[in-house]
């Protein structure tokens, strides 16, 4: 009895189980995940990849930190969520981009995209996709200024866009031609091979250049359980056939293996679409929403002017989550159809008495 006197009592509202997963831990499996490409970046394009890439970090927690402090509301820079927005943002950007450039994108990103929506879980856009949006709407001389890749080209720290080595990209260059036309200027008479589209050898944003460097962070965040494959499988399979079906008379499978591995699909699919705020979480869902991004990302690609498609393909099945996620929600377990029948005409007969 003495005992049982000396126990207390906690009630308190559910959850009760308590979990390792935070957070913060999701968004540190998803920097170290990204690492690879970063360190590729950065051996292509060199230590002004590196720098921007930080300066993006920084730019994004001030931000952060700054509303927050303004608004008088708790501080979040802990939760890693602002440093992985700055290194996506900077990842799909230019190597050659201004320091003070990504800082305006990193502005509008923190500040209009997520922090007025109300922070972490409440935007309904991808921050750092529309902090890319934002700056190629503003910016898009230095949005579109690509750097020969190289270490014997390496970009200094102060080096700005107008002493940049600029080249085509593989995805402009392949936008009107076909492969065999598709010659890189640094690569001579051969073209960029799909080696070089594998590896990053090939101009681009910094984070988006190396297909090999992407899939490896994709495969760790898979095997951690931080996102699912459906997302990611179902985004790069639409391309993939769609591309095998329309090659512009270019040989099947190299046409393919060319639009997966060249610009941002790898990074997108991975990275970008699973976002766990701006993507759906029902498993049809998931799926319907990576082959909307996959068939968007196709069709920007082949009819439009712009090269590329997967940050506005994203971006627009952003805007198409909830109403994905209305339809293919999962049905209560136990209730038949004839139930919600049921209910839903005594609600109407209630409102109407």
């Amino acid at each position: 009895m003495s005992e049982n006197k000396e126990m207390k009592l906690t009630v308190a509202s559910s959850p009760h189980v308590n979990s390792p997963v935070s957070t913060r831990s999701l968004m540190l499996d998803v920097l170290i995940a990204l690492i690879p490409a970063l360190c590729v970046g950065t051996y292509f394009f060199g230590p002004r990849a590196l720098l921007l890439t930080a300066v993006s970090v920084a730019g994004c927690e001030v931000f952060e930190w700054l509303y927050r402090k303004l608004l008088k509301k708790p501080q979040t820079g802990g939760d890693l969520s602002a440093a992985v927005t700055g290194v996506l943002l900077a990842f799909v950007c230019p190597v050659a981009l201004p320091y003070w450039t990504i800082l305006i994108g990193d502005f509008f990103a923190m500040f209009v995209v997520k922090q007025l929506f109300g922070g972490l879980g409440k935007n309904f856009l991808n921050p750092a996709l529309a902090g890319r949006a934002f700056l190629m709407l503003s910016y898009p001389v230095f949005m579109t200024t690509w750097v020969r890749p190289g270490v014997a080209n390496w970009m200094g720290i102060t080096t700005s866009v107008n002493d940049a080595v600029t080249a085509a990209t593989p995805m402009g260059t392949m936008h009107g031609s076909t492969v065999a036309a598709a010659t890189l200027p640094w690569l001579g008479d051969s073209g960029a091979t799909l080696q070089d589209l594998l590896i990053g050898n090939v101009g681009g944003c910094i984070g988006e250049v190396s297909a090999l460097a992407l899939i490896v962070g994709g495969v760790y965040l898979i095997v951690r359980g931080v996102i699912h494959i459906r997302i990611p499988v179902s985004f790069i399979g639409t391309v993939a056939v769609l591309s095998l079906i329309f090659t512009k008379g270019n040989p099947n499978v190299e046409w393919m293996l060319s639009q997966l591995f060249g610009g941002g699909l790898m990074l997108g699919a991975f990275f970008m679409a699973t976002d766990y705020v701006t993507s759906p979480c029902t498993p049809k869902g998931e799926i319907v929403f990576g082959i909307g991004c996959g068939l968007l990302t196709w069709f920007i690609r082949y009819f439009g002017g712009y090269p590329e498609g997967v940050s506005y393909a994203i971006l627009l099945m952003n805007i198409c989550t909830p109403i994905i996620e209305k339809y293919t929600k999962p049905g209560r377990f136990g209730v038949t159809k004839e139930d919600i029948k049921a209910a839903k005409a005594a609600k109407k007969g209630g409102a109407s008495a």
